[in-house]
């Protein structure tokens, strides 16, 4: 009997899974791919991406041609709606796919909290491919324009300082006129971060000439510019909105177990708490038993532990634990092809940061190239 695997979502722990599927097929499964888009980002090079230090080639990943590989079909759409009961989900073109074993990694979008004018005039980094034409044609306009634009970005976290430093960057190095503000609710720059290291990151900030406003909350987002909790306001011509993470709203709503987020829970094996023959990974997954920032290092992890638990389900076999690491290396870049690197209570920086990192990264690219 034929037995149907369906991939949600072209994520970091996905494309291990189809990796290793192409190395060793599963007799009598048949895999299915939900991505409305062929390529997908790998998030390590996306700063680097941003400031014009890598192609697109270089770090997107080709889904098309990891499906071929793996013997799986890749339909360009994402679920809409999902009924663990009947196992089956909606996708954005009508269609109703069963299924057999379902993983879902197709990560988070910018938390916006319902906060007036963010999803019509906010810009948001997810998805990746529409982030990117923006940014593209802001890049022009900057080269253009009559007077400095007044660009804002709202996260005060590592993905919004790589941002914004990669952004910064790119204009300067190009000719073009923009001033930049960062914006955090927290009261510090990288609140995560090791005292040391907020304050590396703050000295660039100011030796770059970025904005700071921290420890305000933003209340809405207008034409003009944001406006916060406390009255105040800034003036912007474009707000970019990597704050946060947002899960997808038909998790919640198909009345499967989730986190006080509404994410997906899973347990060790990850395998949703409620229903055994869903999956889970990534952003759009949570480990109430382990808990773990979102980050894209984690769904890199998990990739291997749920190809393998995915294919034991199929067959029938006892499950393994998954482990996360207590604490994860961090390389955040500063744009300029230098990087801090994290681990724990130490921290180095410097160019020889950003080249390893890059090594890194590359090698990570490599394993996804199918000829």
């Amino acid at each position: 009997m034929t037995r149907r695997l369906l991939l949600a979502g072209g994520g970091h722990s996905h494309i291990e899974v189809l990796r290793r599927w192409a190395l060793a097929p599963e007799p009598g499964v048949t895999v299915t791919l939900l991505s409305p888009d062929r390529w997908t980002a790998y998030s390590g090079m996306l700063p680097g991406l941003i400031a014009g230090h890598y192609r697109h080639h270089e770090c997107h990943i080709d889904l098309d041609a990891l499906c071929a590989a793996a013997g799986a079909t890749r339909i360009a759409a994402m679920v809409t709606a999902l009924n663990p009961t009947a196992q089956e989900v909606v996708t954005s073109r009508g269609d109703i796919i069963r299924y057999d074993r379902l993983a879902i990694d197709i990560g988070s979008t910018p938390a916006t909290g319902g906060i007036a004018g963010a999803g019509r005039l906010g810009i948001p980094i997810k998805p990746v491919a529409d982030f990117l034409a923006q940014w593209q044609i802001l890049c022009s306009a900057a080269l253009n324009a009559p007077r400095p634009l007044e660009l804002a970005v709202v996260g005060g976290g590592a993905a919004g300082v790589e941002t914004i430093l990669a952004m910064q960057h790119r204009i300067a190095t190009e000719g073009g006129r923009a001033r930049f503000t960062l914006v955090g609710d927290a009261a510090q720059l990288l609140p995560a971060q090791p005292p040391a290291v907020r304050q590396r990151f703050a000295a660039v900030f100011a030796a770059r000439g970025i904005g700071l406003r921290l420890g305000q909350t933003v209340t809405g987002v207008r034409a003009d510019g944001l406006e916060f909790a406390d009255g105040s306001t800034l003036a912007c011509d474009e707000v970019f909105w990597i704050n946060g993470a947002a899960p997808a709203p038909w998790l919640r709503a198909s009345g499967i177990h989730c986190d006080a987020g509404g994410f997906l829970s899973i347990d060790a094996t990850l395998r949703s708490v409620s229903y055994p023959d869903v999956f889970g990974s990534g952003d759009a997954a949570g480990m109430g038993h382990a808990p773990r920032p979102k980050s894209g290092v984690y769904a890199v992890r998990q990739g291997p532990p749920l190809h393998d638990n995915l294919r034991r389900s199929l067959r029938g076999e006892p499950l393994s634990e998954y482990r996360p690491q207590r604490r994860a290396l961090a390389l955040i870049s500063t744009g300029d092809r230098q990087a801090i690197a994290v681990y724990g209570p130490l921290s180095c920086h410097g160019a020889w940061v950003w080249r390893w990192k890059d090594n890194i990264d590359r090698a990570f690219m490599a394993r996804y190239r199918v000829s």
